[in-house]
């Protein structure tokens, strides 16, 4: 005998009328957005990774001299504030042709030399004294294709060099004691070097901390798709399990609904997210623009996150029925109190004393366990969060003076898990804006902006590079105040290192003239400035402020998106509620102020405490670091969370036309 669950299924799925279907479509939205956002995520998280290997091959790494078939020297040196790195080849004489580089045709021969795409537009835009003449001169540049680069936007040359070349000589790969990774020089056989590049490495583990904290608001937004309608839906599988359906049935219905609602809006948002993918592709990130191909996550993954959607979607559908199968007369009467335990209380101090334990001893946690600690944070005040909630209500009613207030405090108290819902997307981004509005990551030593730096063998040739700088600026017509430093001086670029410093005026374009006339000087060192100096701080802060401005914009647009999704679903669940309460003659606008209520209470509460945890958490990051509060954070986290307020109110009051049409015109009914 065929099984009756499609067929009856078909069947209350039309029978639900208008009502049903508005539940429906929201319910598909939201698997939508949440699927959308979720391979956007893990695009950008493979992607990152993608973009470091590209440049790997650019550091080089040493084999042994009798193997070496070629000399690399990778540095880098700044235009209008851009790195630009600079990749060096020479063949070795009677050695076996070297492989040529990732994005080249071959190995380039002296004289020759390969730009990025980029850096052939700004070659040719600007000025040959501000970068091109830094370059061997040449009647046209080769072009490196996308195989052996990180971004379309990045800025990349490679030159072809003769054994011999200064460029390419020992001296050359001790460019200054700040970081090795910006200017490197080995003796190679190839290019499978697995060290990336300073300006990407980075990438993918700040994608991950992003991703951590928009991963549960996302999946909160996606599971609230699978309980609207709980109501409606509780109450006709009450009477379907009182008139004789299995246990069994009643899962299977609620199944079968929520899985083809949950896979019909996954998959829309897939087909979204494969149809933006040219428009994702020139978001900037770190080195520029990416690639399409690098935030094309592949069918497993696409299927996967499907998959995934559609089965939380339907777990918590399904786990809303336990009541129905359990005590259907108790759900008929809707008799369940839904209350929540203490345990959930032990649970939360638990995991924070265990968090406190794993940071305060002050070792060097990975980067997995800070992750890993994070989400373990979020999991548990996700359980904490309704038993708060209920004990809100509680507190509240026994003290309410006004009918909303009352009637919003017995919400709360009735329903904790769904309270907890409309607002735990802001309560969780709370968090997130009070953790990076108050953190001060990044470099507080010294600025030398304004000032190029040439290193020299000892004191006595930078006396003589002192002279040739003077006459080379002067022919540059850049104006400059050039000394002469040593071992003493420290209070420079070059911190007690022989050489010569030139404070340059003007903007950027003085600044570039300068470094280009000065670039002969160096004996194949590149001149350098402050941005080379502080590049690799200034490459993880830059890193972080991006995914954390992204991961706040994007926390309180779920957030929002996530109450005005559970609010409409509310006022559908309960229509038969405020229908009674219209006909008792309770006003309209009492009924919406208790939907107000209803958020405010415990958001103040909540959101309140986890933004509170935020600052702290950045303070003591702060102290770890050795760095001061950052003084505009105070005011930047008082806008997000106004911010963040605004927009779930508003999304709330954008089912207010929903509620007053549910309440128009009510009339008596037989129950």
């Amino acid at each position: 005998m065929p099984s009756p669950v499609l067929p009856l299924t078909w069947h209350l799925a039309k029978a639900s009328g208008r009502r049903g279907l508005h539940s429906q479509l929201l319910a598909a939205g939201a698997a939508a957005v949440g699927s959308f956002l979720l391979l956007v995520m893990i695009a950008a998280t493979v992607g990152a990774g993608d973009r470091a290997a590209h440049t790997t091959w650019r550091t080089p790494d040493a084999v042994p001299a009798k193997r070496a078939t070629a000399v690399q020297a990778t540095t880098t040196t700044y235009v209008r504030r851009e790195p630009v790195t600079v990749v060096n080849l020479a063949q070795l004489p009677g050695r076996a042709p070297t492989p040529a580089p990732p994005g080249l045709h071959g190995f380039p021969k002296r004289g020759e030399v390969y730009v990025s795409p980029a850096l052939a537009e700004l070659l040719h835009r600007l000025p040959a004294a501000q970068l091109a003449d830094r370059f061997p001169r040449v009647t046209s540049y080769g072009t490196i294709t996308a195989a052996g680069l990180a971004s379309p936007d990045e800025l990349v040359a490679v030159v072809g060099r003769a054994p011999g070349d200064a460029a390419v000589s020992k001296s050359a790969g001790n460019q200054n004691y700040y970081d090795e990774d910006l200017t490197k020089r080995a003796p190679v056989a190839g290019f499978s070097a697995t060290k990336a590049s300073v300006f990407t490495a980075a990438d993918q583990g700040t994608v991950l901390l992003g991703v951590v904290l928009l991963v549960v608001p996302v999946v909160v937004l996606a599971a609230a798709a699978g309980r609207l309608g709980a109501a409606r839906r509780e109450q006709r599988l009450a009477a379907l399990r009182l008139a004789g359906a299995t246990p069994r049935q009643i899962l299977a219905l609620t199944a079968v609904e929520a899985a083809g609602v949950g896979a019909a809006g996954a998959l829309a948002g897939a087909l979204a997210y494969v149809a933006s993918l040219p428009a994702l592709a020139e978001i900037p990130y770190g080195v520029g623009a990416w690639y399409t191909g690098q935030l094309w996550v592949g069918l497993p993954w696409l299927a996967a996150v499907v998959a995934a959607v559609t089965a939380l979607i339907t777990v918590s559908a399904v786990t809303m029925l336990r009541q129905v199968a359990a005590s259907p007369l108790g759900v008929a009467q809707q008799a369940d109190p839904r209350r929540t335990r203490a345990v959930r209380l032990v649970l939360f101090v638990g995991v924070l004393l265990y968090i406190w334990m794993s940071t305060g001893d002050g070792g060097q946690l990975k980067t997995r366990q800070l992750l890993a600690l994070l989400a373990l944070f979020y999991g548990a005040f996700w359980l904490f969060g309704p038993w708060v909630v209920d004990r809100l209500g509680r507190v509240v009613g026994r003290r309410a003076k006004r009918p909303a207030t009352l009637l919003a405090a017995r919400r709360l108290s009735d329903d904790p898990r769904g309270a907890w819902r409309t607002v735990s997307g802001l309560v969780l981004a709370g968090f997130v804006a009070g953790f990076f509005s108050v953190s001060a990551l990044g470099s507080e030593g010294p600025s030398h902006h304004g000032q190029i730096a040439v290193i020299t063998a000892n004191a006595a040739d930078a006396r003589h590079t002192a002279t040739e700088a003077r006459e080379a600026l002067r022919r540059a017509g850049v104006t400059a105040t050039v000394i002469v430093t040593g071992e003493d001086a420290y209070d420079s670029l070059l911190g007690g290192v022989d050489g010569v410093t030139a404070q340059v005026s003007g903007g950027p374009d003085r600044l570039d003239t300068a470094v280009t006339a000065l670039t002969p000087l160096g004996s194949g060192r590149y001149p350098f400035t402050q941005e080379y100096v502080s590049a690799p701080d200034d490459t993880v802060t830059a890193r972080v402020a991006a995914v954390s401005s992204a991961t706040l914009v994007l926390n309180f647009l779920v957030a929002a998106a996530s109450a005005g999704l559970t609010a409409a679903a509310n006022v559908l669940d309960r229509r038969r509620v405020y229908g009674l309460l219209r006909l008792s003659g309770t006003p309209l606008e009492v009924l919406d102020g208790a939907r107000v209520r209803e958020t405010v209470i415990p958001l103040a509460v909540l959101a309140g405490g986890t933004t509170a945890m935020g600052a702290f958490g950045a303070m003591q990051l702060n102290k770890a670091a050795g760095t001061t509060m950052n003084v505009g954070g105070a005011l930047e986290l008082v806008v997000c969370v106004a911010v963040g307020a605004l927009a779930v109110f508003a999304a709330i009051a954008g089912s207010r036309p929903l509620l007053r049409r549910v309440t128009a015109g009510p009339v008596p009914t037989a129950d």
